[in-house]
């Protein structure tokens, strides 16, 4: 009767653990991160009758969860790319609703550009003149406008990636807090525990990409993309933040030795907000910085060529801010460095780091070498005047640097932002020609003036005035006001240069022919600078010559939109991956409440069956006690 009654015992007490298992898992059926359970049944070891066997009933030798390493760190993965498109997809959603809302840039080039249409109608015309300036204080507007709304999202990422610092580093104290109960369990194991540290690492995952390694006593090591241990056993490291080397007021991430690993994060909202402002926002603020200084010195260079409503030069119609330079926190020596835009058409959207090597080998120049801020090294050229130059930039250096100083120059980052308006006086307009060409009465020849233009508006003796003298042969002699002189032989179609300007001649001047190049004093009402102006609109003046101010922008607004568009497919691509993998998962480990509801009949019913066979070895007992009284 003992025999059949310890069985009894043993299915009523399986029963009743298989039926609180089974009713925990139904309880945390909604429960985020929640791993079903199981009971692991084994029959106790039979006894042995010589003839036959004997089974003695059922043990429970654990409580499971349904767990599947590769499923769950699929997951993991998956979350950290989906919120990293997340963010991306933030990111540039608003990027692009900051060029859709800043002042319509493109309608105020156009605008801007048919003002000097409008002057060159009407030279004279005050009102066209006012208009003008009214078109260009609205496009620097506009500049500055689309810039500083850059310069904000900047500051908002800053606060982001402290907001997610902090968050990553809640987490892997949690983690190693768990991991230190989890260890202390020994052998048996923590379900609930578990699945706790998997949902805080899931969430981690989902700040930034991880790599985890599970240790022999439960624990789990968890690593960033950049190699930093955040979690080992029951320490906790995390990331600190800091400041970047060269800019105090950009936020960087540190790791637990203050070493700057902001580069070498990747996955998940930090490393999305990373990636952003380092391949889409200083690319787009260094792009629009660009379009604003194509415009700028494109418009005052040719103002420069032309003469004003008072007879004098054009002077620029613009400012623009100079290239930045910022010298890094760590630097030794005294050495300053100052940067400026020397050929606009070689220009490039880069940022560049200016280093001081101490070395007379290339592609060190003078003990410096160049590099753009991604790695790409830069040839640099040695002045006569002891500058240095590289891609559109001219940087001069002074005595006191010590080797490893470096300095970072972004020629073009805060161009946009600080584009102003240099003149509000409707007569500083240059519409009308520098120069003016005449040729002498005196001349026999069949050469005319077809053109005057000016090459250097800086050369000093530019509106010296000069005379062309033919000789024989087509030589020529030029001598300018100020007594200086040059000779040369004419070739048709060829322009005679001198002082800053160029003289082109149609048909062929005879011996004795001159021609006289003077300040044009006469004719301030003419358009001709204004015309050359207006078509600045479309002349190339960056990448060689291919790209103008304009255009510049219309990049811009491709780069954008491509980059709005690759963050939407994208973050379409990370949810579809992502629902896969969490449909995986809880296909392995999720809570089926119809599976539950059969495995609760099944235990309720081995429960009854159990408490019938107790109760039959009671009865069996009983009558044997009653056989054995009689």
């Amino acid at each position: 009767m003992s025999s059949l009654l310890n069985i009894g015992v043993s299915g009523l007490n399986a029963a009743q653990l298989g039926l609180k298992v089974t009713g925990n898992n139904i309880a945390n059926a909604g429960t985020d991160g929640y791993s079903r359970q199981n009971t692991v049944q084994v029959d106790r070891v039979g006894q042995n009758n010589g003839r036959y066997t004997l089974g003695t009933g059922v043990d429970v030798i654990a409580v499971q969860r349904a767990y599947s390493q590769y499923l769950t760190q699929t997951l993991w993965s998956t979350n950290s790319a989906l919120q990293g498109a997340t963010t991306s997809n933030d990111l540039a959603t608003t990027l692009n609703g900051l060029l859709k809302n800043s002042g319509n840039l493109q309608s105020t080039l156009d605008s801007f550009y048919g003002g000097f249409n409008a002057v060159a109608n009407a030279p004279g015309d005050p009102s066209a003149r006012q208009a003008l300036l009214g078109n260009a204080s609205t496009l620097a507007m506009a500049f500055n406008t689309f810039g500083q709304q850059l310069d904000q999202q900047r500051t908002q990422i800053n606060t982001q990636i402290t907001d997610a610092v902090g968050s990553a580093n809640s987490l892997v104290k949690q983690i190693a807090a768990l991991n230190t109960s989890i260890s202390q369990a020994g052998n048996t194991q923590p379900n609930d525990l578990l699945d706790q540290r998997d949902g805080l690492v899931k969430q981690l995952a989902g700040i930034t990409g991880i790599s985890v390694a599970a240790q022999p006593d439960g624990t789990l090591s968890v690593y960033s993309t950049s190699g930093q241990a955040l979690v080992s056993g029951s320490y906790a490291y995390g990331f600190q933040v800091g400041s970047d080397a060269y800019d105090a007021g950009s936020t960087s991430v540190l790791d637990a030795s203050g070493h700057d690993i902001s580069s070498r994060l990747s996955g998940g909202t930090l490393g999305a907000l990373l990636n952003y402002r380092r391949n889409t926002l200083d690319p787009a603020q260094n792009q629009l910085g660009r379009a604003a200084l194509a415009l700028a010195q494109s418009v005052n260079a040719q103002q420069a060529k032309g003469l004003d409503l008072n007879g004098n030069q054009g002077a620029p119609l613009f400012s623009v801010p100079a290239p930045t330079v910022a010298g890094a926190s760590g630097n030794q020596g005294s050495a300053t460095v100052g940067a400026s835009v020397s050929d606009l058409g070689a220009l490039t959207n880069d940022n560049y780091v200016l280093t001081y090597t101490g070395s007379a080998s290339a592609p060190s120049v003078h003990g410096w070498a160049l590099a753009t801020s991604s790695g790409r090294t830069v040839t640099m050229t040695a002045n006569a005047n002891g500058t240095l130059s590289a891609e559109g930039l001219t940087f001069s250096v002074s005595a006191g640097a010590q080797v490893g100083d470096s300095f970072r120059i972004r020629p073009t980052r805060n161009a946009a932002s600080g584009l102003a308006l240099a003149t509000s006086d409707p007569s500083a307009i240059a519409a009308a020609a520098a120069l003016k060409g005449t040729a002498a009465g005196t001349n026999t020849g069949g050469a005319t003036v077809s053109a005057v233009g000016v090459s250097d508006s800086s050369n000093a003796n530019l509106f010296t005035g000069a005379t062309v003298m033919f000789g024989a042969g087509g030589s020529y002699t030029v001598t300018d006001g100020a007594g200086n002189s040059t000779t040369g032989t004419y070739t048709s179609g060829t322009a005679i240069q001198f002082d800053g300007w160029s003289l082109s001649l149609a048909g062929t001047p005879a011996s004795g022919d001159s021609f006289s190049v003077a300040k044009n004093s006469g004719g301030l009402n003419d358009n001709s600078n204004a015309l050359d102006l207006a078509g600045l609109a479309n002349a190339g003046v960056l990448d060689g010559g291919r790209t103008s101010a304009v255009g510049a922008y219309a990049n811009l607004t491709n780069q954008v939109g491509l980059a709005g568009s690759m963050a939407s497919n994208d973050l379409t691509t990370q949810t579809g991956l992502y629902n896969q993998a969490a449909s995986a998962q809880q296909s392995s480990a999720g809570v089926n409440l119809d599976e539950e509801a059969a495995g609760l009949i099944k235990y309720q019913q081995a429960y009854q069956a159990s408490a019938q066979v107790i109760a039959t070895a009671q009865t069996l007992f009983t009558s044997l006690i009653a056989a054995v009284q009689r």
